[in-house]
């Protein structure tokens, strides 16, 4: 069999996220066919069908149909555990919009089915794949700032104004930390390895809220905020440098992101992890003004679905995809550690590791110069 032919993939879950994986799976990726999409709510998965001329499915016949290799889960949080499991057990290879699920006791039994069976498991955020970081990992690997020995990363939202249009936000696992939080972390972790312990505070600061869109058939009425709506947290990596978290979901929507990493011979600017480019500005010892670092990496729009074609590929080539299940149960367990530091006022050992991934190739800055990602480089390690 021609180990290149395409991947023959399914998409679960047809919300807004779906739209930017249906439109990127279909023109920027070669190896990955979606072929079909299935959806709990009948118009919506109907209306997904006819925009991108799929097959309508349920979970049942994707998983009978031997042709589909992997589907792509793009469903809330808490809907994650029992999704995966189902299709793990139904033999396909499973690539999952973040988290990789709400508990880590779920998550490790999602890993542990998926090493059983011979199946690959991989999971969002793949924005640590775009130019912004493979290029702030480039700078840090090539030692132009020195060693990193501390690290910051911190995030303003409005949890209530997300409630409304987003209600996943206001569940479990939808909070601020393991519904954007999980972009830093997976960043820092991508940039300077596994992490060994954390300790932090949690808080759901008003937890009794009321729906105030007056446009909303559910105006007036309340509801309970289940997630974290602020966490703040100290990291320390097996490297030895020293991180500092700081999520806050009870300020602006106005988002001003940052993330720093303190080296011995300089500081870098990180762009917004939750984002594939930006601009990357390095300050280095004796000068007065960070300058910019050209972007030497491809994938600087909104190239969500690249950590699926990613392990697409790794499929193919049999090899270990980069957005791995290895990384995301790592950076949940930093999450979760969190959480548990603040129940318990007490450091979180953590328990799992993983191996950092190779780098993408250098040098394919425009997609428009390459015909498929095969060019790119995501078909090399």
């Amino acid at each position: 069999m021609n180990r290149l032919n395409k991947i023959k993939t399914a998409v679960i879950g047809c919300g807004k996220i779906s739209d930017i994986y249906f439109q990127n799976l279909s023109s920027m990726f070669s190896i990955v066919d979606v072929t079909a999409c299935c959806d709990l709510n009948p118009a919506l998965q109907q209306q997904k069908a006819e925009k991108y001329q799929l097959k309508q499915m349920s979970m049942s016949e994707i998983i009978e149909d031997k042709s589909i290799e992997m589907v792509i889960n793009l469903t809330p949080p808490g809907a994650h555990d029992s999704i995966i499991k189902t299709l793990l057990e139904g033999g396909k290879h499973v690539y999952t919009e973040k988290v990789l699920a709400v508990e880590l006791g779920q998550a490790k039994e999602l890993a542990q089915l998926a090493e059983a069976k011979n199946l690959y498991l991989g999971a969002a955020p793949d924005t640590f794949l775009g130019s912004a970081i493979q290029t702030a990992r480039n700078i840090v690997d090539s030692g132009l700032i020195g060693e990193v020995t501390s690290c910051y990363a911190a995030l303003n939202r409005d949890c209530a104004l997300l409630a409304e249009r987003f209600p996943y936000t206001a569940k479990t696992g939808g909070g601020i930390g393991m519904d954007v939080g999980i972009y830093y972390v997976t960043a820092l972790l991508s940039i300077l390895g596994p992490a060994t312990e954390v300790a932090g505070i949690c808080k759901t600061m008003n937890p009794n809220r009321t729906h105030y869109f007056t446009n909303k058939e559910d105006f007036g009425e309340t509801y309970t905020m289940e997630s974290e709506d602020l966490m703040a947290g100290t990291i320390c990596f097996a490297n030895g440098a020293v991180g500092t978290l700081h999520f806050n979901s009870n300020s602006i929507m106005n988002e001003k992101p940052q993330m720093v990493l303190y080296g011995s011979q300089g500081i870098l600017y990180m762009a917004d992890p939750n984002r594939f480019g930006g601009d990357v500005k390095v300050l280095l010892k004796g000068q007065s003004e960070p300058f910019v670092m050209p972007a030497n990496y491809a994938y600087s729009e909104n190239s969500r679905g690249l950590g699926a074609a990613e392990m697409a590929w790794s499929i193919r080539k049999n090899r270990t995809p980069r957005a791995n299940k290895e990384m995301a149960y790592h950076a949940l367990e930093v999450l979760t550690g969190i959480q548990q530091s603040s129940q318990t006022k007490t450091y979180y050992q953590i328990k799992s590791t993983f191996k950092t991934m190779p780098p993408l190739p250098q040098g394919y800055l425009d997609q428009k110069y390459y015909q498929s990602d095969a060019e790119s480089g995501l078909a090399l390690y």
